[in-house]
């Protein structure tokens, strides 16, 4: 008898899932770990309640692409996009130099699954993990920025709910409007597309990209790199989760007042300020997101940006690197 889980997601609703390969790949080791890894880094002492793990995100975008009809390899694709994350997610970015593209992750990908049971897995069902890795062969789950895919979609629609900033009524909105075209994401009416992107976008200003997430992402960036120094914890240690390096390092206080201190600010427990070259503690910069959907006008695909001329000036603006010169005032 085939076995089926249901799966029940805070966006999706109930979801069967019986596909062997894809329950497999679910409890392995590689992607349990991921729900030790936080969405978003270590947010919670600056957005309390919007805690979400990489496991969460990563079947959410599997049921994305069950749902709009992907083939089972993009959706196994989909499913191990986000294995080789760091902890704290794109922290790990501010460890290994890629502040502006945050594509650690990206590269370390292949290097990542090949040192995996994935590979084994897959091979038992007939699928070359080579197979796998290369995005060009999966379109809907990947596409570049401002192109809409199932991983877009999902995180924003995801943290939109999280931060209350959307209603699960709007989300099916959304999502019933949207049509596979040639494997390209497209809405079919103006006005949706136009508010999901103007949505998207507040959510990058204030989310993704704002002054908490620059400060977030830079001060636990240091704080791991000056743990690593220190030996505090190791290489090794990032690919483990969140938790245990968090206990590694809180231990490690107790011998180095200014790892201390780095805790401190990385928890959110100093005010702080936007100031300028003349006068900061720190620099961080931060990807910017925009989106510029697809839509179906009479038959042809239209982007948003080619029918409501606002939008372009909008693009062109967020669509760059944001950078912020942090100044740090006293205790809270």
């Amino acid at each position: 008898m085939r076995y089926i889980m249901e799966y029940k997601d805070r966006i999706y609703g109930k979801n069967e899932i019986g596909e062997p390969i894809i329950l497999e790949l679910m409890k392995s080791k590689s992607m349990q770990r991921l729900k030790g890894i936080d969405q978003h880094g270590h947010f919670e002492p600056y957005f309390p309640d919007t805690k979400c793990d990489r496991f969460e995100h990563s079947v959410g975008v599997l049921i994305l692409l069950k749902r709009f009809g992907a083939s089972l390899e993009e959706q196994v694709a989909g499913l191990i996009h986000d294995v080789s994350h760091t902890v704290f997610s794109h922290v790990g970015d501010y460890v290994y130099g890629s502040e502006v593209s945050h594509d650690f992750q990206d590269s370390y990908h292949q290097e990542f699954i090949e040192n995996s049971k994935i590979p084994e897995i897959l091979n038992r069902y007939g699928i070359d993990y080579k197979f796998i890795l290369d995005e060009t062969n999966f379109p809907l789950k990947e596409s570049p920025l401002p192109n809409l895919c199932a991983d877009r979609i999902d995180y924003f629609l995801r943290d939109a709910v999280l931060t209350g900033k959307v209603s699960l009524e709007k989300i099916n909105n959304f999502l019933d409007n949207l049509v596979i075209i040639d494997n390209l994401w497209v809405f079919k009416d103006k006005n949706l597309a136009r508010e999901y992107s103007l949505l998207y976008l507040k959510m990058n200003n204030w989310f993704w990209s704002g002054l908490e997430s620059a400060v977030m992402l830079k001060t636990m960036g240091e704080l791991l790199k000056y743990a690593l120094t220190k030996q505090v914890i190791s290489k090794d240690d990032l690919f483990t989760t969140d938790s245990n390096v968090w206990t590694k390092i809180r231990v490690g206080t107790a011998k180095d007042n200014h790892l201390a201190r780095l805790i401190e600010r990385a928890d959110n427990k100093f005010k702080y300020k936007m100031s300028d070259k003349k006068n900061y503690d720190l620099y961080a910069q931060v990807k910017s997101r925009v989106v510029d959907p697809l839509i179906l006008v009479n038959n042809h695909l239209k982007r948003l940006s080619e029918l409501d001329p606002k939008f372009i000036n909008l693009k062109n603006k967020y669509l760059q690197p944001k950078e912020y010169y942090i100044k740090f005032l006293e205790a809270r």
